[in-house]
């Protein structure tokens, strides 16, 4: 499984995500907690006058006042969970709801406004009455000539907790759709941003297809040094091609004197009667025209594409295989649209389908089949056999140069390896995969036109 997005786009996208989520869980329990505070400073307010008003009824010798006790008004309410208690080395005094303390270990922060040296109120901490009814308690312990006296006030927990609680549904609804709304945002800040390498990826396309020698580089400050960058080696490689085709011209010009003289002293002696000599040397002196030409017509930016219609191809060699394996009954199923063309020069087009035709034909059982699809900006021309065909880990092997994986025949292991090194010059592919025919299935890929 993979944790790391393969995507510029979904890397920031993630980061993003996971900042946002975080941000909002801070933010959450940040504003729940002050919200808390301003919730139970309330109750703590009452609590603390109760607690202030028990210290003044409490006497020197730690004894409690009865007379001197006043209760505020809630807590003369029995069963709403108001109580409070003194505890001291003379005794122990309750009112309101009977409450059993449990002393916290987490003191509320306090400002010096409210307990400073003559402030009466308590500390924060927690209760059950008898009913189990949870309490939120205030304590105060006073010196006595007996001993320190325990102070104690308690109110109910639900006071505190049902504000806050109602408070936070409105607020967690909020946070998430400010999380909706951050989402969108660098959803679109995204695509924005990522827009200049769209924009690039289209420029060297444009390169690619000969539209355009070089890419923008008015780009955003990160990506112009990139561009400038590959203006720079879109130039070294058509400097690099460019020598290369002054030597395949000198190389050409170099053998036409030569082969003419070749033919004209075959001519001339008489040793050629039948003129087949003569037509090897002419044949010779085409393909080196034919690969000047193609020299020519390969410089990055070039405007002139070649053009072969596959149909027509396709029929005229199948009936050149038909000769050839005369001795062979294949038939041959050809489902290729008469409109197809890629861009692609004719005769390499011809020696590519040369190749796998005769691959196909020497192989085959019964049938050889051809078929092409065209998509956005490609053709894949598949030509597949109902032969024995080849295991998965040999299929590799078999665009090996010289590496013959079927011994019978007069095959040399240079025909697929020619075909796939075509097929890269002339911008597209070729792969090989099993067959629904039980065969051999070759995809020859080419750029349409």
């Amino acid at each position: 499984m993979r944790l790391v997005p393969h995507s510029l786009s979904g890397r920031l996208l993630a980061i993003s995500a996971l900042t946002t989520i975080v941000a909002l869980l801070f933010a959450a329990v940040g504003i729940g907690h002050v919200l808390e505070r301003f919730v139970i400073r309330g109750l703590d307010q009452q609590l603390d006058a109760q607690v202030a008003m028990l210290g003044r009824a409490l006497r020197t010798d730690g004894t409690l006042d009865p007379a001197r006790v006043v209760n505020l008004p809630v807590f003369e309410q029995p069963g709403q969970g108001w109580g409070w208690q003194v505890e001291s080395a003379r005794g122990r005094w309750t009112g309101g709801d009977a409450m059993t303390v449990r002393r916290s270990h987490r003191p509320l922060p306090q400002g010096p406004e409210e307990h400073g040296p003559a402030d009466l109120g308590g500390k924060p901490g927690e209760g059950i009455t008898a009913t189990g009814e949870q309490v939120h308690t205030r304590e105060r312990t006073v010196p006595t000539a007996m001993g320190d006296a325990t102070i104690v006030a308690g109110g109910p927990r639900h006071l505190a907790t049902a504000p806050l609680r109602a408070a936070m549904v409105p607020l967690l609804g909020s946070l998430a759709i400010l999380g909706l709304l951050l989402a969108a945002a660098t959803i679109v800040q995204l695509r924005v941003g990522l827009r200049p390498l769209r924009t690039l990826q289209a420029a060297l396309a444009d390169v690619r297809a000969g539209r355009a020698r070089h890419v923008p580089e008015a780009l955003p400050m990160e990506l112009a040094p990139l561009a400038v960058e590959l203006n720079a080696l879109i130039d070294q490689n058509m400097t690099q091609l460019d020598h290369a085709r002054r030597h395949v011209a000198n190389l050409a010009h170099g053998m036409k004197t030569p082969l003419a003289a070749l033919g004209m002293k075959l001519a001339e002696s008489g040793r050629d009667p039948d003129g087949d000599l003569r037509a090897m040397v002419a044949d010779i002196d085409g393909r080196v025209r034919h690969h000047l030409g193609r020299a020519r017509a390969t410089a990055p930016g070039s405007r002139h594409i070649v053009r072969t219609m596959l149909a027509l191809a396709i029929r005229d060699l199948a009936m050149v295989m038909r000769g050839v394996h005369a001795d062979r009954s294949i038939d041959v199923t050809i489902a290729v649209a008469p409109e197809l063309a890629v861009a692609a020069d004719p005769q390499d087009m011809a020696e590519m389908l040369g190749n796998l035709l005769d691959n196909a034909w020497r192989h085959a059982r019964a049938a050889v089949t051809v078929s092409a699809r065209c998509t956005a900006s490609t053709i894949e021309l598949a030509i597949e056999d109902d032969g024995a065909g080849l295991p998965q880990e040999a299929l590799a092997e078999a665009l090996v140069p010289g590496r013959r994986l079927d011994e019978r025949g007069d095959g040399h292991g240079f025909g697929l390896p020619i075909t796939q090194e075509l097929a890269e010059l002339n911008g597209g592919t070729l792969r090989l995969e099993q067959s629904a025919l039980r065969g051999l299935r070759a995809v020859l890929t080419l750029p349409a036109t």
